[in-house]
């Protein structure tokens, strides 16, 4: 019994000295929003369009110089436009802003929040996170790349999961030309 005892007490002052060793060092970098750029490029059967939208706040976060976290909000008023000018880049920002797409009056911010990073490679993370747009949380995955102070992702979004159904053949019927796919790309560039 005394043996047994001593075992435990050997036992438990092992892993006591095993974690007094063993140093987390998590620290939550704020993303720099005015240095940092998201790009959006959302495709139709008769081509695509392009834009930016801004990063209202952010932070990664790290243990030992190891991506372990982030939270990103997106302020949707922002959507714009780069590849039109004049009163077709003003008319195509303004439907992207009304409810037939994201609704900004109602949904002025969406979010990401991630929920499970693991190493991929050197520098690369496979990622999970919750992203909410028009307040709807669906699970998203994706590859971020760390490189000392500056980040890259490159986000593949199904916006019918999302309620944002104009234009979409998962919802309509006989739109031929007009079909505006689903899935658009997110391109995100952030220093830190």
């Amino acid at each position: 019994m005394k043996k047994t005892f001593k075992n435990i007490a050997i036992l438990a002052l092992i892993s006591v000295i095993g974690t007094a060793f063993t140093t987390s060092n998590i620290e939550k970098k704020s993303v720099k929003v005015e240095a940092s750029q998201v790009i959006w490029k959302g495709y139709k059967v008769t081509g695509s369009h392009e834009g930016t939208i801004a990063i209202e706040e952010g932070t990664l976060t790290f243990d030992n110089d190891k991506l372990v976290g982030g939270e990103f909000v997106i302020d949707m008023t922002t959507i714009a436009n780069t590849d039109l000018e004049g009163d077709y880049k003003s008319k195509l920002e303004g439907h992207l802003k009304s409810d037939d797409f994201f609704g900004v009056e109602s949904h002025p911010t969406a979010s990401l929040v991630f929920t499970e990073v693991t190493p991929s490679g050197k520098n690369a993370y496979d990622v999970t996170g919750d992203l909410t747009i028009k307040g709807i949380t669906k699970p998203v995955n994706f590859t971020m790349a760390i490189y000392g102070s500056k980040a890259n992702a490159t986000l593949k979004i199904d916006r019918s999961e999302y309620n944002v159904r104009y234009g979409s053949s998962s919802f309509f019927d006989g739109l031929k030309d007009k079909v505006i796919y689903d899935e658009f790309d997110l391109v995100a560039d952030l220093q830190f």
